[in-house]
Parts: structure tokens; C-alpha cells; sequence
């Protein structure tokens, strides 16, 4: 687990279920990789993307930290703290269809 992330208690363990970038999905637009809220769950695009929404998420909701929703990827980003890190086994995987 992270030394470096103050904002921990903000991580909750449910997963999300999406077909991609909820924003995108909504507006028609594409995306590169996909990232998931923490905090609620919102899966947005990355900053590779055309509309970086998962950035646009923070910059609205003041979440915190993100998930990778990429499958076989167990990183987190934490926008505050501007760390990236792994958990322990005890936090689940992101999947997507």
C-alpha cells in the first residue's frame, strides 16, 4: 500500500460495470483507455483521450483518486497527492465489457 496518499479513506472497494467512458458513451465520442472513480464509481476517459473526462470528473467532483479500469491493470492515481500506487491484494480488479 501507499505511503504517499493521504487521501485513502476515500477508496471504496465497489466496482464499477461499464461499457467505457460514460461521458463519451453519452456525447458519441471515442476514447483511449479508461479510468474509474474511487469515490463513486464514474468511469471516465484518460488524459490520452480527446475529452479527458476522467480528469474532468476530478476537476468537477473533487474526487481524489482513480483507478485504472483497464483489464490486468492494478494501478491508482491520486490528483491531489499527484502519486501513483498498487494495493494489496484486498482491493478487486477492475473489469469491463
Amino acid at each position: 500500500m501507499s505511503d504517499g496518499c493521504a487521501h485513502l479513506d476515500t477508496v471504496t472497494v465497489d466496482g464499477a460495470n461499464s461499457d467505457g467512458c460514460e461521458d463519451c458513451l453519452a456525447m458519441g465520442g471515442h476514447w483511449v483507455h479508461l479510468r474509474r472513480c474511487t469515490s463513486c464509481g464514474h468511469v471516465g476517459c484518460c488524459d490520452n483521450s480527446p475529452n479527458r473526462h476522467a480528469t474532468a470528473h476530478f476537476g468537477s467532483t473533487s474526487h481524489p483518486i482513480i483507478q485504472s479500469f483497464e483489464p490486468g491493470e492494478e494501478w491508482l492515481w491520486c490528483y491531489v497527492d499527484e502519486i501513483a500506487f498498487e494495493f494489496d491484494s484486498d482491493v478487486p480488479s477492475p473489469a469491463h465489457h
